[in-house]
Protein backbone atom coordinates (compact mmCIF):
# COMPACT_ATOMS: atom_id res chain seq x y z
CA UNK A 1 0.00 0.00 0.00
CA UNK A 2 1.44 3.23 -1.30
CA UNK A 3 0.75 6.99 0.17
CA UNK A 4 1.04 10.17 -1.41
CA UNK A 5 1.59 13.29 0.24
CA UNK A 6 -0.24 16.07 0.38
CA UNK A 7 0.86 18.45 -2.22
CA UNK A 8 -0.74 21.59 -0.11
CA UNK A 9 1.87 24.73 0.19
CA UNK A 10 2.10 26.07 3.67
CA UNK A 11 2.22 29.55 4.56
CA UNK A 12 5.89 30.50 5.38
CA UNK A 13 7.16 29.19 8.93
CA UNK A 14 5.58 31.74 11.59
CA UNK A 15 9.34 32.44 12.69
CA UNK A 16 10.25 33.93 9.71
CA UNK A 17 6.63 35.90 9.46
CA UNK A 18 8.45 37.25 12.92
CA UNK A 19 11.05 38.21 11.61
CA UNK A 20 9.66 39.90 8.59
CA UNK A 21 7.14 41.58 10.29
CA UNK A 22 10.06 42.98 13.06
CA UNK A 23 12.07 44.77 9.99
CA UNK A 24 9.05 46.17 8.30
CA UNK A 25 7.03 47.20 10.67
CA UNK A 26 9.26 48.57 13.64
CA UNK A 27 9.84 51.91 14.68
CA UNK A 28 12.96 51.98 16.36
CA UNK A 29 12.86 55.23 19.05
CA UNK A 30 15.14 54.09 21.88
CA UNK A 31 18.06 56.49 22.14
CA UNK A 32 20.00 54.58 24.14
CA UNK A 33 19.96 51.76 21.01
CA UNK A 34 20.87 54.41 18.84
CA UNK A 35 23.54 55.85 20.43
CA UNK A 36 25.23 52.22 21.01
CA UNK A 37 24.90 51.88 17.69
CA UNK A 38 26.61 54.87 16.44
CA UNK A 39 29.72 53.65 18.83
CA UNK A 40 29.20 50.14 17.32
CA UNK A 41 29.87 51.26 14.21
CA UNK A 42 33.13 53.41 14.93
CA UNK A 43 34.28 50.45 16.75
CA UNK A 44 33.57 48.17 13.87
CA UNK A 45 35.38 49.97 11.66
CA UNK A 46 38.08 51.03 13.95
CA UNK A 47 38.90 46.84 13.92
CA UNK A 48 38.48 46.64 10.16
CA UNK A 49 41.14 49.56 9.48
CA UNK A 50 43.44 47.88 12.13
CA UNK A 51 42.88 44.11 10.33
CA UNK A 52 44.34 45.92 7.06
CA UNK A 53 48.09 45.76 8.56
CA UNK A 54 48.21 42.24 8.03
CA UNK A 55 49.12 40.59 4.83
CA UNK A 56 47.21 37.15 5.83
CA UNK A 57 44.00 39.50 5.85
CA UNK A 58 44.77 41.90 2.92
CA UNK A 59 45.40 38.73 0.34
CA UNK A 60 41.62 38.11 0.70
CA UNK A 61 40.46 41.51 -0.94
CA UNK A 62 39.42 42.82 -4.07
CA UNK A 63 37.77 42.06 -7.36
CA UNK A 64 37.80 38.54 -8.36
CA UNK A 65 38.95 39.35 -11.57
CA UNK A 66 41.72 42.00 -11.18
CA UNK A 67 40.70 45.11 -13.05
CA UNK A 68 37.43 44.80 -13.24
CA UNK A 69 35.64 48.44 -12.55
CA UNK A 70 32.06 48.46 -11.02
CA UNK A 71 30.06 51.40 -11.78
CA UNK A 72 28.53 52.98 -8.35
CA UNK A 73 30.50 49.93 -6.93
CA UNK A 74 30.53 49.49 -2.92
CA UNK A 75 33.78 51.25 -1.18
CA UNK A 76 35.84 49.03 1.16
CA UNK A 77 36.82 51.06 4.11
CA UNK A 78 40.55 51.55 4.50
CA UNK A 79 41.26 51.04 0.57
CA UNK A 80 40.44 51.90 -2.52
CA UNK A 81 38.51 48.69 -3.85
CA UNK A 82 35.02 49.66 -5.72
CA UNK A 83 33.77 46.26 -5.85
CA UNK A 84 30.05 45.07 -6.64
CA UNK A 85 28.18 44.64 -3.33
CA UNK A 86 28.15 41.06 -2.73
CA UNK A 87 32.07 40.92 -2.76
CA UNK A 88 32.25 44.24 -1.27
CA UNK A 89 30.14 42.62 1.44
CA UNK A 90 32.60 40.02 1.89
CA UNK A 91 35.59 41.68 2.63
CA UNK A 92 34.06 44.51 4.68
CA UNK A 93 32.88 41.56 6.80
CA UNK A 94 36.17 39.93 6.60
CA UNK A 95 38.39 42.86 7.73
CA UNK A 96 35.79 43.29 10.79
CA UNK A 97 36.10 39.54 12.03
CA UNK A 98 39.63 39.16 11.33
CA UNK A 99 41.19 40.70 14.40
CA UNK A 100 38.54 39.08 16.74
CA UNK A 101 38.20 42.64 18.09
CA UNK A 102 34.49 43.89 17.44
CA UNK A 103 31.26 43.15 19.58
CA UNK A 104 30.44 40.20 20.97
CA UNK A 105 26.85 38.49 22.25
CA UNK A 106 27.30 35.59 24.46
CA UNK A 107 23.93 33.49 25.26
CA UNK A 108 23.11 29.82 24.29
CA UNK A 109 24.44 30.82 21.03
CA UNK A 110 27.77 33.20 21.17
CA UNK A 111 28.57 35.50 18.08
CA UNK A 112 29.46 39.45 16.68
CA UNK A 113 26.44 41.00 15.79
CA UNK A 114 28.52 43.78 14.08
CA UNK A 115 29.19 41.41 11.52
CA UNK A 116 26.06 42.07 9.41
CA UNK A 117 27.80 45.76 9.16
CA UNK A 118 29.60 43.78 5.93
CA UNK A 119 26.44 43.32 3.89
CA UNK A 120 24.77 46.91 5.22
CA UNK A 121 27.38 49.16 4.55
CA UNK A 122 27.77 47.51 0.68
CA UNK A 123 24.47 47.56 -0.07
CA UNK A 124 23.64 51.43 1.63
CA UNK A 125 26.65 52.34 -0.36
CA UNK A 126 26.35 51.12 -3.38
CA UNK A 127 22.42 52.39 -3.58
CA UNK A 128 22.96 55.77 -2.30
CA UNK A 129 25.45 56.55 -5.43
CA UNK A 130 23.27 54.76 -7.46
CA UNK A 131 20.31 57.20 -6.50
CA UNK A 132 22.18 59.94 -6.78
CA UNK A 133 23.11 59.07 -10.41
CA UNK A 134 19.67 58.77 -10.90
CA UNK A 135 18.87 62.24 -9.28
CA UNK A 136 17.53 61.07 -5.60
CA UNK A 137 18.29 61.16 -2.49
CA UNK A 138 20.53 58.94 -0.88
CA UNK A 139 20.49 56.85 1.92
CA UNK A 140 21.05 58.46 5.29
CA UNK A 141 23.43 56.62 8.45
CA UNK A 142 20.16 56.79 10.52
CA UNK A 143 19.27 54.30 8.31
CA UNK A 144 22.64 52.53 8.48
CA UNK A 145 22.62 52.74 12.40
CA UNK A 146 18.95 51.29 11.92
CA UNK A 147 19.78 47.88 10.17
CA UNK A 148 22.45 47.73 12.52
CA UNK A 149 19.53 47.70 15.58
CA UNK A 150 17.99 45.29 14.02
CA UNK A 151 20.20 43.09 12.50
CA UNK A 152 21.75 43.09 16.45
CA UNK A 153 18.33 42.22 17.60
CA UNK A 154 17.57 39.29 15.14
CA UNK A 155 21.08 37.79 15.57
CA UNK A 156 20.95 38.44 19.10
CA UNK A 157 17.40 36.99 19.87
CA UNK A 158 17.41 34.04 17.99
CA UNK A 159 20.76 33.49 20.40
CA UNK A 160 19.26 33.92 23.72
CA UNK A 161 18.03 30.71 23.82
CA UNK A 162 18.96 28.50 20.75
CA UNK A 163 21.88 26.89 20.56
CA UNK A 164 23.15 25.89 17.25
CA UNK A 165 26.52 25.00 18.44
CA UNK A 166 25.74 22.37 20.11
CA UNK A 167 24.52 20.53 17.08
CA UNK A 168 27.86 21.43 15.75
CA UNK A 169 26.53 24.60 13.70
CA UNK A 170 28.68 27.65 13.68
CA UNK A 171 26.85 30.81 14.71
CA UNK A 172 27.48 32.68 11.35
CA UNK A 173 24.30 31.17 10.23
CA UNK A 174 22.79 33.85 11.80
CA UNK A 175 24.63 36.56 10.36
CA UNK A 176 23.80 35.51 7.23
CA UNK A 177 19.89 35.09 8.51
CA UNK A 178 19.99 38.84 10.04
CA UNK A 179 21.95 40.14 7.30
CA UNK A 180 19.62 38.88 4.56
CA UNK A 181 16.67 40.14 6.21
CA UNK A 182 17.50 44.09 6.99
CA UNK A 183 19.82 43.84 3.63
CA UNK A 184 16.46 42.85 1.92
CA UNK A 185 14.41 45.70 3.46
CA UNK A 186 17.47 48.41 2.78
CA UNK A 187 16.92 47.21 -1.45
CA UNK A 188 13.07 48.27 -0.89
CA UNK A 189 11.90 44.83 -0.22
CA UNK A 190 8.20 44.12 0.00
CA UNK A 191 6.86 41.26 2.46
CA UNK A 192 6.77 38.37 -0.13
CA UNK A 193 10.40 39.35 -1.24
CA UNK A 194 11.75 39.56 2.11
CA UNK A 195 10.30 36.52 3.22
CA UNK A 196 11.27 34.38 0.30
CA UNK A 197 15.29 36.16 1.13
CA UNK A 198 14.99 34.74 4.61
CA UNK A 199 13.73 31.31 3.54
CA UNK A 200 16.88 30.97 1.23
CA UNK A 201 19.26 31.93 4.15
CA UNK A 202 17.82 28.77 6.18
CA UNK A 203 17.59 26.34 3.46
CA UNK A 204 21.51 26.70 2.31
CA UNK A 205 23.56 24.32 3.61
CA UNK A 206 25.08 26.02 6.91
CA UNK A 207 28.44 26.33 8.33
CA UNK A 208 30.32 23.57 10.23
CA UNK A 209 31.48 25.02 13.49
CA UNK A 210 35.09 22.46 12.66
CA UNK A 211 37.39 25.80 11.80
CA UNK A 212 36.46 26.98 15.40
CA UNK A 213 37.66 24.42 17.25
CA UNK A 214 41.11 22.77 18.22
CA UNK A 215 42.68 20.22 16.29
CA UNK A 216 41.28 21.69 13.23
CA UNK A 217 41.18 25.39 14.31
CA UNK A 218 42.32 28.33 11.78
CA UNK A 219 41.89 31.28 9.72
CA UNK A 220 38.39 31.13 8.21
CA UNK A 221 36.92 31.79 11.34
CA UNK A 222 38.20 35.40 10.43
CA UNK A 223 36.63 35.46 7.12
CA UNK A 224 33.87 33.24 7.67
CA UNK A 225 30.87 35.96 8.62
CA UNK A 226 32.47 37.97 5.88
CA UNK A 227 31.14 34.83 3.85
CA UNK A 228 28.14 35.12 5.40
CA UNK A 229 27.03 38.32 5.05
CA UNK A 230 27.89 38.14 1.45
CA UNK A 231 25.66 35.62 0.69
CA UNK A 232 22.79 37.42 2.74
CA UNK A 233 23.45 40.13 0.11
CA UNK A 234 23.41 37.59 -2.92
CA UNK A 235 19.97 36.03 -1.63
CA UNK A 236 18.12 39.43 -0.82
CA UNK A 237 19.15 40.07 -4.69
CA UNK A 238 17.33 37.12 -6.05
CA UNK A 239 14.36 37.39 -3.80
CA UNK A 240 14.12 40.89 -5.67
CA UNK A 241 14.49 39.88 -9.06
CA UNK A 242 11.35 37.62 -8.18
CA UNK A 243 13.17 34.07 -7.02
CA UNK A 244 9.95 32.01 -5.45
CA UNK A 245 10.46 31.22 -1.54
CA UNK A 246 10.35 28.00 0.44
CA UNK A 247 7.77 28.57 3.29
CA UNK A 248 8.46 25.41 5.03
CA UNK A 249 11.92 25.88 4.98
CA UNK A 250 11.97 25.14 8.86
CA UNK A 251 9.52 22.88 9.99
CA UNK A 252 8.50 20.58 6.52
CA UNK A 253 8.95 17.47 8.03
CA UNK A 254 12.12 14.93 7.27
CA UNK A 255 13.32 18.23 4.26
CA UNK A 256 12.98 20.98 6.94
CA UNK A 257 15.91 22.69 8.82
CA UNK A 258 14.46 21.76 11.76
CA UNK A 259 14.75 17.94 11.19
CA UNK A 260 17.85 17.94 9.12
CA UNK A 261 19.79 20.68 10.58
CA UNK A 262 18.87 20.98 14.32
CA UNK A 263 17.76 17.40 15.93
CA UNK A 264 20.85 15.54 15.80
CA UNK A 265 21.83 14.23 18.93
CA UNK A 266 24.06 12.10 20.36
CA UNK A 267 25.09 10.97 24.09
CA UNK A 268 27.51 14.40 24.48
CA UNK A 269 24.49 16.45 23.84
CA UNK A 270 21.35 17.48 25.70
CA UNK A 271 18.75 18.67 23.50
CA UNK A 272 14.78 19.12 23.95
CA UNK A 273 13.02 16.40 23.16
CA UNK A 274 12.38 15.87 19.37
CA UNK A 275 8.68 17.56 19.39
CA UNK A 276 10.16 20.32 20.74
CA UNK A 277 13.37 20.78 18.41
CA UNK A 278 12.39 24.44 17.33
CA UNK A 279 13.36 27.84 17.83
CA UNK A 280 11.90 29.71 21.14
CA UNK A 281 11.82 33.07 22.06
CA UNK A 282 12.70 34.07 25.10
CA UNK A 283 11.72 37.72 24.41
CA UNK A 284 9.84 39.54 21.65
CA UNK A 285 12.09 41.62 18.89
CA UNK A 286 13.00 45.24 19.93
CA UNK A 287 16.03 46.70 20.70
CA UNK A 288 17.01 44.82 23.72
CA UNK A 289 20.76 43.54 21.84
CA UNK A 290 21.74 46.64 20.82
CA UNK A 291 21.81 48.34 24.14
CA UNK A 292 22.84 45.14 25.97
CA UNK A 293 26.31 44.39 23.65
CA UNK A 294 29.40 43.94 24.38
CA UNK A 295 32.22 45.83 23.18
CA UNK A 296 35.47 44.79 23.32
CA UNK A 297 37.77 47.32 24.33
CA UNK A 298 40.61 46.20 26.13
CA UNK A 299 41.65 43.12 24.57
CA UNK A 300 41.71 41.43 20.37
CA UNK A 301 40.65 38.04 22.26
CA UNK A 302 37.97 36.04 22.12
CA UNK A 303 35.53 37.08 24.92
CA UNK A 304 35.03 34.55 27.07
CA UNK A 305 38.65 35.43 28.28
CA UNK A 306 38.52 39.10 28.77
CA UNK A 307 38.18 39.33 32.57
CA UNK A 308 41.20 36.61 32.28
CA UNK A 309 43.54 38.63 30.05
CA UNK A 310 42.21 41.81 32.66
CA UNK A 311 42.90 39.58 35.50
CA UNK A 312 46.26 38.69 34.61
CA UNK A 313 47.19 42.59 33.84
CA UNK A 314 46.49 43.34 37.75
CA UNK A 315 48.48 40.15 38.02
CA UNK A 316 51.86 40.99 35.97
CA UNK A 317 53.38 43.71 38.50
CA UNK A 318 53.62 41.01 40.97
CA UNK A 319 54.47 37.84 38.76
CA UNK A 320 56.57 39.63 36.45
CA UNK A 321 59.99 38.61 38.32
CA UNK A 322 59.43 35.59 39.30
CA UNK A 323 57.80 33.78 36.15
CA UNK A 324 60.31 30.78 36.55
CA UNK A 325 58.93 30.58 40.47
CA UNK A 326 55.89 29.45 39.03
CA UNK A 327 54.50 26.10 40.40
CA UNK A 328 50.80 26.28 38.88
CA UNK A 329 48.37 29.11 38.25
CA UNK A 330 44.64 28.19 38.50
CA UNK A 331 41.87 29.35 35.82
CA UNK A 332 38.34 29.76 37.38
CA UNK A 333 36.13 30.16 34.61
CA UNK A 334 32.81 28.96 33.35
CA UNK A 335 31.38 26.42 31.55
CA UNK A 336 31.42 28.05 28.15
CA UNK A 337 34.81 29.22 28.44
CA UNK A 338 35.80 25.75 28.79
CA UNK A 339 34.15 24.46 25.82
CA UNK A 340 35.08 26.88 23.55
CA UNK A 341 38.44 27.65 23.96
CA UNK A 342 40.23 25.89 26.81
CA UNK A 343 43.31 24.09 24.63
CA UNK A 344 46.63 22.07 26.01
CA UNK A 345 49.22 20.92 23.65
CA UNK A 346 50.51 23.16 20.90
CA UNK A 347 48.60 26.10 18.79
CA UNK A 348 49.12 25.92 15.33
CA UNK A 349 48.34 29.37 14.12
CA UNK A 350 47.53 33.22 15.22
CA UNK A 351 43.78 31.77 14.64
CA UNK A 352 44.23 28.98 17.15
CA UNK A 353 45.93 31.00 19.77
CA UNK A 354 43.54 33.75 19.76
CA UNK A 355 40.95 30.89 20.96
CA UNK A 356 43.17 29.92 23.76
CA UNK A 357 42.31 30.64 27.32
CA UNK A 358 45.58 29.64 28.60
CA UNK A 359 47.37 31.22 25.91
CA UNK A 360 45.34 34.82 26.25
CA UNK A 361 46.34 34.77 29.72
CA UNK A 362 50.01 33.38 29.98
CA UNK A 363 50.72 36.66 27.59
CA UNK A 364 49.53 39.90 30.05
CA UNK A 365 50.61 37.73 32.92
CA UNK A 366 54.48 37.78 31.13
CA UNK A 367 54.18 41.00 29.52
CA UNK A 368 51.02 43.10 30.63
CA UNK A 369 48.99 43.38 27.73
CA UNK A 370 47.66 41.75 25.40
CA UNK A 371 47.52 42.83 21.32
CA UNK A 372 46.92 41.57 17.76
CA UNK A 373 51.08 40.97 17.46
CA UNK A 374 50.75 38.51 20.07
CA UNK A 375 49.60 36.06 18.29
CA UNK A 376 51.78 35.95 15.33
CA UNK A 377 54.13 32.64 14.80
CA UNK A 378 57.07 35.15 15.31
CA UNK A 379 56.35 36.07 18.63
CA UNK A 380 55.23 32.71 19.49
CA UNK A 381 58.19 31.08 18.77
CA UNK A 382 60.53 33.89 20.00
CA UNK A 383 59.04 33.60 23.61
CA UNK A 384 59.16 30.05 24.84
CA UNK A 385 57.85 30.69 28.08
CA UNK A 386 54.27 31.12 26.88
CA UNK A 387 53.67 27.76 26.52
CA UNK A 388 55.43 26.66 29.49
CA UNK A 389 53.10 28.97 32.04
CA UNK A 390 50.23 27.13 29.22
CA UNK A 391 51.64 23.84 30.87
CA UNK A 392 51.20 25.16 34.53
CA UNK A 393 48.00 25.71 34.10
CA UNK A 394 44.52 24.41 35.84
CA UNK A 395 41.38 25.18 34.30
CA UNK A 396 38.19 24.80 36.69
CA UNK A 397 34.55 25.90 36.40
CA UNK A 398 32.62 27.69 38.90
CA UNK A 399 29.29 26.62 38.67
CA UNK A 400 28.12 29.99 39.84
CA UNK A 401 30.08 31.73 37.22
CA UNK A 402 28.57 29.53 34.65
CA UNK A 403 24.77 29.95 36.06
CA UNK A 404 25.53 34.05 36.00
CA UNK A 405 26.39 33.89 32.66
CA UNK A 406 23.27 32.75 31.66
CA UNK A 407 21.28 34.84 34.15
CA UNK A 408 19.90 37.34 31.96
CA UNK A 409 19.84 39.97 34.29
CA UNK A 410 23.83 39.62 34.78
CA UNK A 411 24.97 37.76 32.20
CA UNK A 412 28.76 38.16 33.77
CA UNK A 413 31.65 36.67 31.97
CA UNK A 414 33.49 35.82 34.64
CA UNK A 415 37.20 34.60 35.17
CA UNK A 416 39.37 34.70 38.70
CA UNK A 417 43.48 33.67 38.15
CA UNK A 418 45.72 33.00 41.09
CA UNK A 419 48.93 32.12 40.88
CA UNK A 420 51.06 29.50 43.22
CA UNK A 421 54.86 29.60 43.14
CA UNK A 422 56.82 26.98 44.04
CA UNK A 423 58.11 28.05 47.91
CA UNK A 424 54.57 27.32 49.03
CA UNK A 425 53.36 31.73 48.43
CA UNK A 426 50.88 32.44 46.36
CA UNK A 427 49.35 35.57 45.10
CA UNK A 428 45.66 36.79 45.91
CA UNK A 429 43.00 35.26 43.63
CA UNK A 430 42.15 38.10 41.19
CA UNK A 431 38.50 37.75 39.81
CA UNK A 432 36.53 39.70 37.41
CA UNK A 433 32.72 39.22 36.28
CA UNK A 434 32.10 42.14 34.35
CA UNK A 435 34.71 42.93 31.23
CA UNK A 436 35.35 47.08 30.21
CA UNK A 437 32.36 46.69 27.76
CA UNK A 438 29.67 45.02 29.16
CA UNK A 439 26.71 47.39 29.91
CA UNK A 440 27.45 47.46 33.69
CA UNK A 441 30.53 48.92 32.71
CA UNK A 442 29.36 51.09 30.00
CA UNK A 443 30.35 54.66 31.50
CA UNK A 444 33.83 53.40 31.99
CA UNK A 445 34.23 51.51 28.75
CA UNK A 446 32.72 54.36 26.26
CA UNK A 447 35.91 57.11 26.58
CA UNK A 448 38.32 53.75 25.99
CA UNK A 449 36.27 52.69 22.75
CA UNK A 450 36.60 56.31 21.30
CA UNK A 451 40.21 56.26 22.00
CA UNK A 452 40.14 52.53 20.77
CA UNK A 453 38.76 53.98 17.43
CA UNK A 454 41.19 57.00 17.40
CA UNK A 455 43.81 54.36 17.07
CA UNK A 456 42.67 52.78 14.83
CA UNK A 457 42.10 55.42 12.64
CA UNK A 458 45.33 56.42 13.05
CA UNK A 459 46.94 53.21 11.36
CA UNK A 460 45.17 54.22 8.08
CA UNK A 461 44.57 57.76 7.60
CA UNK A 462 46.75 61.16 8.36
CA UNK A 463 45.74 63.39 11.39
CA UNK A 464 43.67 65.30 9.24
CA UNK A 465 41.41 62.64 7.97
CA UNK A 466 41.21 61.29 11.71
CA UNK A 467 39.34 64.28 13.35
CA UNK A 468 37.20 64.71 10.09
CA UNK A 469 36.33 61.51 10.66
CA UNK A 470 35.86 62.35 14.38
CA UNK A 471 33.67 65.23 14.26
CA UNK A 472 31.34 63.26 12.41
CA UNK A 473 31.28 60.20 14.58
CA UNK A 474 31.00 62.12 17.89
CA UNK A 475 27.97 64.09 17.30
CA UNK A 476 24.65 61.66 17.11
CA UNK A 477 22.56 64.36 14.64
CA UNK A 478 25.20 65.20 12.79
CA UNK A 479 26.39 61.26 11.89
CA UNK A 480 22.68 60.70 11.66
CA UNK A 481 21.86 63.03 8.50
CA UNK A 482 24.92 62.18 6.86
CA UNK A 483 24.69 60.90 3.39
CA UNK A 484 26.01 56.57 3.65
CA UNK A 485 27.88 57.80 0.36
CA UNK A 486 29.56 60.33 1.96
CA UNK A 487 30.41 58.99 5.07
CA UNK A 488 31.97 56.00 2.95
CA UNK A 489 33.87 59.04 1.38
CA UNK A 490 35.71 59.41 4.26
CA UNK A 491 37.06 56.03 4.66
CA UNK A 492 38.50 55.79 1.34
CA UNK A 493 41.97 55.60 0.66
Amino acid sequence: MSTVEANVRPDYDAELQKIADYVLGFTIDSGEALDTARHCLMDTLGCGLLALRFPECTKHLGPLVEGTVVPHGARVPGTSFRLDPVKAAWDIGAIIRWLDYNDTWLAAEWGHPSDNLGGILAIADHLSQKRLAQGESPLSMREVLEAMIMAHEIQGILALDNSFNRVGLDHVVLVKVASTAVVAKLMGAGREQLLSALSHAWVDGQSLRTYRHAPNAGSRKSWAAGDATSRAVRLADIAMRGEMGIPGVLSAPQWGFYDILFSHTNKNLALKPEAERKFTFQREFGTYVMENILFKISFPAEFHAQTACEAAVTLHPEVRNRLEEIDRIVLTTHDSAIRIISKEGGLANPADRDHCLQYMTAVPLIFGNLTAEHYEDEFHEANPLIDELRARMEVVEDEAYSRDYYDPEKRSIANAIQVFFKDGSATEKVEVHYPVGHRRRRAEGIPLLVDKFRRNLATRFPSGRCEEILEVCEEQARLESTPVNRFVDLFVI
